[in-house]
């Protein structure tokens, strides 16, 4: 069985987003020049803190189910990207390309196992004839 080319897409995707959420956030608290300011932003990363969280983690898994090829990793990961979403609706336009590649190649995993299965159970009937 191939890795998955949506998986790669994804965790890509998820990664550059993932390193534009973390700078973003740790610049806006490094740049503040008030006070008024470092609590702004320091409010603000509160806020948004449980989808970086959520983005990490699934980018976690995303990588691990290409990595392994593990179909449970690539459900995972989407379902992690969902939640991410439901954390911060603002910024779903961002995962939701990610939550969709994860969830078709974990269906096309099913696919590409079935297949596998089928062919092993062909070669194992012919070879008792």
């Amino acid at each position: 069985m191939k890795r998955s080319k949506l998986l790669l897409i994804a965790g890509i995707l998820g990664g550059l987003y993932f390193i534009y959420l973390v700078t973003y956030f740790s610049g806006s608290l490094t740049n503040a020049a008030t006070d008024s300011e470092i609590v702004a932003g320091g409010i603000a990363t509160a806020i948004v803190m449980p989808h970086m969280v959520c983005v990490g983690i699934a980018l976690i898994f995303n990588w691990v189910g290409w990595l392994l090829k593990a179909r449970w990793a690539a459900l995972v990961a989407g379902i992690l990207y969902a939640v991410s979403i439901v954390c911060m609706f603002i910024y779903a336009p961002f995962v939701v390309i990610q939550m969709v590649l994860c969830f078709v190649s974990f269906a096309k995993m099913k696919q590409q196992s079935k297949v596998v299965a089928e062919n092993n159970l062909g070669d194992g009937n012919e070879e008792q004839k």
